[in-house]
């Protein structure tokens, strides 16, 4: 019966966290970035329709580059023009550049990276709050490098650094609106970013290093999100960040 809005929804551990709020009974919405991802938007569309239960309404996909304000407002608008309310945010989406050195990172592309990552999770939250009540959930998805950093990934790793304190200060602010606030922190996993980023030899022993020995795959991520949108399973848990990353030990 909740209304749920997961960034980044098209493929990846945002097509999971869809495929299994739907299964859950939830409404979805869920944006993408349009043209780059219009064939991932349309299977994940497909997935939930398949996948929802016959009281939540029809899922809706929604093209945007949410590192603009006045674009999550729109996102926010049209969700609850459609559904009436939010229950559930998700903040998922986001991208990442390998880079050898500082140096190589410059101005365009650190705000590029910084927009897409963190902005867009001040700007959808704070266009969402307002039709948001007591016993919503927001979650923000981080990650591993946030605890044990990387060093190829310079810019994204810093964005999920601010991703886990973002997370943090905002669970204390709404704690007396009963609005709860946590994070889901994955290891490496089989997601489109991963060939797309890395070269043949870095994407053929992705997720080697952790003691599992193997990456993990986006529906292993999933359940977590739905505890942690779930009052019924996760009442007690705000502030607080999920590590499924294979067994990687992190200072929490």
């Amino acid at each position: 019966g909740k209304v749920a809005i997961v960034t980044g929804g098209d493929s990846g551990i945002g097509r999971s966290v869809c495929y299994c709020f739907a299964l859950e009974g939830a409404t979805v919405a869920f944006t993408y970035v349009k043209g780059h991802e219009d064939k991932d938007a349309q299977e994940t569309l497909q997935m939930i329709k398949k996948a929802k239960t016959s009281d939540a309404k029809d899922p809706i996909a929604i093209p945007t580059d949410l590192g603009y304000d006045d674009n999550c407002k729109k996102v926010v608008d049209q969700v609850v023009k459609a559904f009436g309310r939010i229950d559930v945010l998700v903040n998922n989406a986001a991208e990442q550049y390998e880079a050898a050195s500082v140096e190589e990172i410059d101005e365009a592309r650190l705000e590029r990276v910084f927009k897409t990552n963190i902005f867009s999770h001040f700007y959808m939250v704070k266009h969402a709050l307002k039709h948001m009540r007591e016993g919503s959930s927001i979650i923000n998805t981080t990650s591993v490098n946030a605890y044990k950093g990387n060093a190829t990934l310079l810019d994204y790793t810093s964005t999920k650094g601010a991703i886990v304190a973002f997370t943090r200060a905002l669970a204390l602010q709404l704690a007396s609106k009963g609005i709860r606030v946590n994070g889901v922190a994955p290891g490496p996993v089989w997601t489109p970013l991963i060939p797309a980023c890395f070269d043949e030899d870095k994407t053929a022993s992705f997720g080697s290093q952790v003691p599992m020995k193997r990456a993990g795959q986006p529906h292993e991520i999933a359940p977590s999100y739905v505890f942690l949108a779930s009052n019924v399973d996760s009442s007690y848990f705000t502030g607080q960040v999920l590590h499924p990353n294979g067994g990687t030990v992190v200072n929490a």
